[in-house]
């Protein structure tokens, strides 16, 4: 892990993003929406897709009452959905054709599902929604992405790929479902892994492309409110109940992570930023600690052929 920096990153730190065009999913809310704001404030130009019209239209108002005249497109895009992702980046080449996108942030996600559930291609949600979309949506719009300096792609992991397993045999918890320390973690690791071995593939055919990640610690989101209640086990609760006070941050400071990823020319390639604080729950951007398994080149190649052919796609970067 890289030596931790003392620079207390912040939003208004983030450069003049004028000219500039940020495709960021999960906007709507949490962290994805505070990044989106911030990136908006300092003029970039974004594409917001959410899984509905009026999510996405409800939360472009809520930014324009801050950021009036801010210049931001609405679409549909539902990450469970291969077909969705398709449709969504078919509009993206239709709408943006060329090399039109400077910024991709892979955001948006679901936490600790109670109940094993499927998708309408059968596949698991979360494995679905918070890796295999992502992955096929990066495939689909690479092209898209401007070939230069400055252009990234910025996957949003998470403190649990820490304790996350890639079993090939359990990919879509057929075997055994476990909401948060299995099925999520399982997730956020093969997004982990996936951010890597794409920095690998951009350097192994030149591209000056960036792939970062980033984490936000314990922010305090709609995936915590909503997400996760009932199911962790109660002696984690009620640990987490008596810790949240001390150890977690609301959704803006949460967004400091991936917007440091995004736009900081302190970046490293493959570079992976979480809060600086005690266990990395909270605080500002520095190098975050990158799971052993997703530095396992093996695992990861592996891991992308068998993506390829989930998602039926070939991704050459």
């Amino acid at each position: 892990m890289a030596t931790k920096s003392t620079t207390k990153f912040t939003a208004n730190d983030v450069p003049s993003q004028r000219e500039r065009r940020v495709l960021i999913t999960g906007a709507n809310s949490g962290i994805g929406y505070e990044a989106a704001l911030e990136l908006a404030r300092k003029g970039a130009e974004i594409i917001f897709p959410a899984r509905s019209l009026d999510k996405a239209n409800d939360a472009i108002s809520r930014i324009r009452q801050q950021v009036p005249g801010a210049k931001i497109t609405p679409a549909i895009l539902d990450l469970a959905s291969l077909a969705s992702i398709r449709a969504f980046a078919a509009r993206i080449s239709f709408e943006f054709p060329g090399e039109s996108l400077d910024l991709l942030i892979n955001n948006a996600g679901v936490m600790a599902v109670p109940q094993r559930e499927l998708t309408v291609d059968g596949y698991e949600r979360q494995f679905a929604t918070n890796y295999l979309g992502p992955f096929l949506l990066t495939a689909l719009l690479y092209p898209h992405l401007k070939p230069q300096s400055g252009t990234r792609i910025v996957t949003v992991s998470s403190g649990v790929s820490n304790q996350g397993k890639i079993e090939f045999d359990n990919l879509q918890s057929e075997r055994a479902y476990s909401p948060m320390f299995g099925a999520y973690s399982q997730s956020k690791l093969a997004d982990l892994i996936f951010q890597q071995e794409l920095q690998r593939r951009l350097n192994a055919s030149g591209s000056p492309i960036l792939s970062t990640g980033a984490h936000p610690g314990y922010a305090i989101t709609n995936l915590q409110t909503s997400g996760p209640a009932g199911v962790m086990p109660i002696g984690f609760r009620i640990i987490s109940t008596i810790l949240k006070p001390l150890a977690s941050q609301d959704a803006a400071h949460g967004a400091f992570p991936t917007l440091y990823a995004a736009v900081s020319p302190d970046v490293t390639p493959g570079g992976y930023y979480g809060p600086s604080g005690f266990q990395e729950l909270k605080g500002y951007p520095v190098p975050a600690k990158i799971a052993p398994l997703a530095k396992d080149l093996a695992l990861a190649k592996r891991l992308w052929s068998e993506t390829e052919r989930l998602v039926g796609v070939q991704f050459t970067p």
